[in-house]
């Protein structure tokens, strides 16, 4: 197969290159990593992870690198975060001597000794197969402002300043210009000469879609551009894929016939004609056997000081898959029908067979790849003044720049493989992305509770996501599989439900009712609702105390044993939204209301130490009697840790810990505008614990034996958990030495939510300096894997800081702002978006796309 360059060691070169190498003290190096203003330019050593998403939603991916690379090519609806084809554009200056660039910055340090698949698959091997060796532009700066990406390169040998712009679209609340397998990259040339110049532009690609290598691939010319294609075999269908790229400039002349030979023939015959200022034409070889790549080539003259503006469109198309995911219901089920598992807006999934595989939505509703590139050439301009809109009133705030920051570089995530949206339009979302494969199926409820931007930008998406999991993924008695197959479709039922993911599916539909102001989808739904909630209170908490003890499974992957805080909090949460919900449906919701009520006083009381919430560990007196026997991920209770069992009881709980997730119920209700659950004060005494005994500036003293690369050494970071009063068990639940980038901006913006804006602040730096482009990427905070989907959460900064909700079936928007006087903040519904705030002591709406009906603008804490 043709290199791909997918390995596993890429973050541990990168943390060697950038961590290990420093000589000065760690106060030294916390001090220079603020060097970078925050939502700033990248510049130097913070380049070197820099990747930036284009594509659509579920429909692909493309990175943008610091430098002006493309890298982490991955159209085939997986990830594929190390291929990096040779794929470049160039320029050629006609100077006395001619003077040649890769139109890219210097070659990231990491890369040098990165090892890579194929003949040259060594380290030590000299990077053979790669343009890394080609002239390039000495400096580089890079600056992001989504879904636009902007790298400026200078170099003193070359008479012109380039400035790359790529983007993709990305229009919110619209789903279907937001899903598309295309993205734009735009040269822009500035002559820096006294006189005129006279040059070669130029962009080159390999036929990386083709996987096999084989004789059946296609490199073919376009109007304007070239495709580079592989037709689906008999074998593998799923392999047919097609990649174009097309030049808006008539002048455009293009080379489809690459020379062919060995060792580095090709690139070494392409390089010379570049470095000569050749335009080459040339149509496909004719002896039936493709090009392995294409070229095209556009001559230019630009007077001094006069600008250029090269604008490439890329598209894909690649119609088929081989993914399928999940655990699936048996055929006989009778609740596993396919209208079970239709959109509560009442229109039913086509009657045509489903896909045994994943389609993706672009491919039932555009013929091919011409159909796409058509698409993208008609609307280019209106798309990207849309986009544009979008970019514009997103950064036009008064908000600190490590927020906007935090929550702008996370909807990359939304553009990353991470996402899938299948034939039918319906969301679906890995957790995260390993190097070559999605990580973690199933849109998981526990994961995607954190995640606020998507119900916001695109509600549609989201709405989808709720269906999926009420219509396929629960069965007759209430229990839900915290994981959506793939094709989206009836669900087997052979694991625990996930206790925060299924009562915090309560709160979400609540969330999306508001926003939609679809009251009848929400009572369409609620009859699932009702039996989710139902089984919860029979499975978790058959007493009716209010609080959930019996064992249940979680977001750690693991069971808590006896009430804590965390999920009785979620309890709360979920069972004010059912009052709610159920009182618009006409439904009996007295015992949910006494549940609430009661579960309230006993959080407060029992589970309070004075200081933060807690779990009371429990074994006694529940239905379930023996660990031992519980279905579980990884327990493995050997003889050593039954012995442990005896002494400790269950492993993997926190008791008297200070969790970081303590009273995520509250944070979530809050996000979902249900309000307080809990007492406010010790909510804020809660947090503030957090923040005193879970908060490390530096953790190159602290030990964790579970997943470092997170956060370790000098860096800050905000741990899972820690036990200042004692009362850690041997073995405390599986990721509690951690830190989680979606954790962190729920504490902060839950900090903010109760006026301790700094705290907050302090916080989201730390994450922010993590990711400031030397060791990590500033677009794809990990957890389990690139992408991760609870980094999402940081969306709530906007909303813990603005105070701005806006309730659609009320045609009311909340502020309650908790930053000081005026202040201008992006809001997203709907229907539209547009700017929020106070201007000179007055609430205000500014709608700068679509429209957003407002009756009322209420300000003040519950008003």
């Amino acid at each position: 197969m043709r290199t791909r360059q997918i390995i596993s060691l890429m973050l541990g070169v990168g943390l060697m290159l950038s961590l290990g190498n420093a000589t000065a003290s760690g106060q030294d190096r916390y001090a220079s990593r603020q060097a970078r203003p925050y939502n700033g330019p990248y510049r130097g050593r913070n380049l070197e992870q820099i990747a930036f998403p284009l594509g659509g939603i579920g429909a692909g991916m493309v990175c943008l690198e610091g430098s002006g690379c493309l890298s982490h090519v991955s159209i085939r609806h997986q990830p594929e975060i190390f291929n990096e084809p040779k794929t470049f554009a160039a320029v050629y200056v006609k100077t006395a001597n001619g003077v040649a660039r890769v139109l890219e910055g210097p070659v990231p340090g990491y890369k040098i000794l990165l090892p890579r698949g194929g003949a040259w698959s060594s380290s030590g091997n000299g990077a053979g197969g790669t343009t890394y060796g080609l002239p390039r532009f000495g400096n580089a700066e890079f600056l992001a402002r989504f879904p636009f990406a902007t790298v400026t390169l200078t170099d003193p040998a070359v008479p012109l300043r380039v400035r790359l712009t790529g983007w993709s679209p990305f229009t919110p609340p619209e789903a279907d210009d937001s899903s598309l397998p295309i993205a734009a990259l735009e040269y822009r040339l500035t002559n820096t000469a006294d006189g005129a110049l006279e040059g070669v532009f130029s962009f080159h690609s390999e036929n990386f879609v083709d996987v096999e290598g084989d004789s059946i691939s296609e490199v073919r010319p376009i109007p304007g551009g070239f495709l580079l294609g592989q037709p689906a075999t008999e074998k593998e269908p799923w392999q047919e894929g097609a990649f174009c790229v097309w030049c808006d400039d008539p002048g455009t002349k293009v080379d489809c016939a690459w020379f062919r030979g060995g060792w580095f023939d090709a690139l070494t015959m392409l390089w010379k004609a570049v470095s000569a200022g050749d335009v080459v034409s040339r149509g496909p070889h004719q002896d039936g056997r493709a090009s392995d790549g294409a070229s095209l080539y556009v001559p230019f003259r630009l007077d001094a000081g006069q600008s250029r503006t090269f604008r490439l469109l890329l598209a894909w198309y690649v119609p088929r898959s081989n993914i399928r995911q999940g655990e699936r219901a048996a055929a006989a089920n009778p609740e596993a029908q396919p209208e079970d598992t239709c959109c509560a807006s009442g229109e039913c999934c086509p009657a045509e067979p489903p896909p045994t595989h994943y389609v993706p939505w672009y491919a039932k509703h555009m013929a091919g790849i011409d159909e796409v590139l058509g698409y993208w050439r008609e609307n280019y301009g209106r798309l990207r003044r849309t986009s544009a809109t979008f970019r514009d009133c997103f950064f036009d705030t008064t908000f600190p720049p490590e927020v906007v920051e935090a929550v702008a570089a996370n909807l990359s995530i939304l553009k990353s493989p991470t996402c899938l949206r299948q034939h039918d339009g319906r969301f679906w979302g890995w957790e995260g992305c390993r190097d070559s494969d999605g990580c973690c199926a199933g849109s998981c409820t526990h994961v995607w509770n954190y995640a606020q931007a998507l119900p916001h930008l695109f509600p549609s998406l989201e709405r989808s996501m709720r269906e999926a999991t009420l219509l396929a993924c629960q069965d007759e008695h209430g229990h839900q599989t915290f994981r959506t197959p793939l094709p989206i479709g009836p669900a087997g039922h052979g694991f625990h439900a996930a206790a925060d993911g299924q009562l915090g599916h309560v709160m979400r539909v609540y969330r999306e009712w508001r926003i939609s102001g679809d009251t009848d989808w929400m009572i369409r739904l609620w009859p699932k609702v009702k039996q989710s909630l139902d089984y919860c209170i029979e499975a978790w908490d058959p007493e009716h105390r209010g609080t959930l003890r019996e064992p249940h499974h979680n977001t750690y992957d693991i069971e808590f044993w006896g009430p804590d805080g965390m999920c009785t909090s979620m309890y709360l949460g979920a069972l004010e939204a059912a009052v709610r919900m159920g009182a618009q449906a006409g439904d009996d919701v007295a015992l949910y209301r006494q549940l609430a009520a009661s579960g309230k006083q006993a959080l407060e009381q029992d589970l309070f130490d004075g200081e933060y919430f807690v779990q009371k560990i429990q074994l006694e007196g529940l239905k379930a009697t023996d660990p031992t026997s519980i279905k579980g991920i990884n327990m493995n209770y050997s003889p050593e840790a039954v012995a442990l069992l005896r002494k400790e009881g269950p492993k993997y709980q926190y008791g008297a810990g200070c969790l970081s997730d303590g009273v995520l119920g509250a944070w979530i209700a809050e996000m979902c505008g249900i309000g307080s659950v809990l007492d406010e004060e010790k909510v804020r005494s809660h947090l503030l614990a957090v923040r005193k005994y879970n908060f490390r500036h530096d953790l190159s003293t602290h030990a964790n034996p579970q997943r470092p690369t997170y956060a370790l050494n000098d860096e800050g970071g905000l741990l899972l958990c820690s036990w200042p009063k004692g009362g850690e068990l041997s073995l405390p639940f599986v990721y509690s030495n951690e830190v989680w980038t979606g954790i962190e901006y729920q504490v902060a913006s839950h900090l903010m939510l109760v006026g301790r804006v700094d705290e907050g602040l302090d916080i989201v730096r730390a994450c922010r300096d993590r990711y400031d482009g030397r060791v990590r990427n500033p677009l794809s905070e990990i957890e389990c894997g690139h992408f991760y989907a609870r980094a999402l959460a940081s969306y709530g900064l906007l909303q813990a800081l603005s105070g701005a909700r806006y309730d659609a079936v009320e045609k009311t928007l909340y502020l309650d702002p908790n930053v000081p006087g005026d202040f201008r903040a992006f809001l997203s519904t709907a229907t539209g978006l547009g700017t929020v705030g106070i201007r000179d002591g007055k609430p205000f709406l500014d709608v700068k796309s679509g429209s957003i009906d407002v009756d009322r603008i209420r300000v003040g804490r519950r008003s």
